[in-house]
């Protein structure tokens, strides 16, 4: 039985990986660790709570004494690093608080894994995910690839530039068996109402202004969830080590257009006149240092490891708007913060 540590288990994206390998491989002891910071959520993973193979403990990676007695205490045979702090405008208010997760969270589990697997990495592999932000920002023709030099441009980015060249420099000075991947922009279901679609999926419900930057002519690519666990499962199992995977969805959209589409789609599912919800719309003075466009050449991880997107983006986020609206619970209680209630009944009574 393979022992992985899933870091960040219990956030959005880490959901559904942690998801996505226990119904996959029943034969992994699947271990979740998460800090349960604000956007880490247990209830996002109450379906299998009571899984054999699954395990959850709570703690920091930037604690470099409790990672260390987590590695001693258990033999990994593998690492799915996705603990971090995500938010842009967050990074802006506080980059201290990046730097410390982002950076040496990455390098105290970095640490951790070589002091624990000594000169034996036969089977072992730390997968460290990572975002398309660490390229910069593209002008109106071009694509990231995984050659693409690096420009972050936010604090936010910078720290995750930062622990990538951690990665990437433990596996040229020591052997390490480490894989990266960087994504665009995630999209679907458990994912915390500060970014920007269930954001406005909130907002549009509940009739509050939907803030849009600037004129909202800022361009992102667009990767469904569920879609990004399927790619993390392809690259950990069969990518290459010491290679970087970017992972795209082929599916480029301007705020204001991702906005309005939002709006129909809502308005059709809520029983609105079409264009209603579009007067919520509010321009707002633009994010400081906001690149203009990320975009995703996907090709390396089609071609070599035979992924590509399953579903197209109206599919996806009709699906995403769908669970929003069926699980209003769900948000209200992550909005409200009773969802760290959840933990404390589960753990701590």
């Amino acid at each position: 039985m393979k022992k992985i540590l899933i870091t960040g288990g219990a956030g959005f994206i880490g959901s559904h990986v942690v998801r996505l390998f226990l119904a996959k491989y029943p034969n992994y002891e699947i271990v979740n660790l998460d800090k349960l910071t604000y956007a880490g959520n247990l209830e996002n993973l109450k379906d299998v709570e009571n899984n054999p193979n699954y395990r959850f403990v709570k703690g920091d990676i930037v604690d470099e004494g409790f990672v260390n007695e987590l590695f001693n205490s258990n033999q990994f045979d593998g690492v799915v690093h996705l603990a971090a702090e995500s938010h842009v405008d967050r990074s802006i208010s506080n980059p201290t608080e990046f730097i410390k997760t982002n950076v040496m969270g990455t390098i105290n589990l970095l640490n951790a894994a070589r002091s624990s697997w000594g000169d034996d990495f036969d089977n072992k592999v730390f997968y460290h995910i990572s975002t398309d932000e660490v390229y910069g920002s593209l002008g109106k023709e071009g694509f990231f690839v995984e050659e693409t030099p690096y420009d972050p441009r936010s604090p936010y980015s910078s720290s995750k530039a930062s622990s990538d060249h951690l990665v990437r420099a433990y596996f040229h000075t020591y052997g390490m068996p480490v894989k990266i991947s960087n994504c665009s922009n995630n999209y679907g279901s458990h994912q915390f109402p500060e970014k920007l679609i269930p954001l406005m999926i909130n907002n549009i419900q509940h009739n509050k202004p939907l803030p849009v930057y600037g004129e909202g002519l800022n361009i992102r690519d667009w990767l469904w969830v569920e879609d990004h666990a399927r790619a993390i499962d392809v690259i950990y199992h069969s990518g290459e080590l010491g290679e970087t995977y970017n992972i795209g969805g082929n599916n480029e959209w301007t705020n204001i257009d991702l906005v309005k589409l939002l709006c129909k789609t809502m308005d059709n599912k809520l029983g609105r006149n079409e264009g209603e919800s579009e007067k919520l719309i509010t321009y707002v003075t633009d994010r400081a240092g906001h690149d203009m466009r990320y975009a995703i050449d996907a090709s390396k991880i089609k071609r070599e490891l035979g992924w590509e997107p399953s579903i197209t983006f109206e599919e996806g986020l009709d699906n995403t708007v769908g669970w929003y609206l069926k699980n209003s619970d769900w948000l209200n209680n992550v909005t409200s913060g009773d969802y760290q209630n959840y933990y404390k009944k589960q753990y701590q009574d």
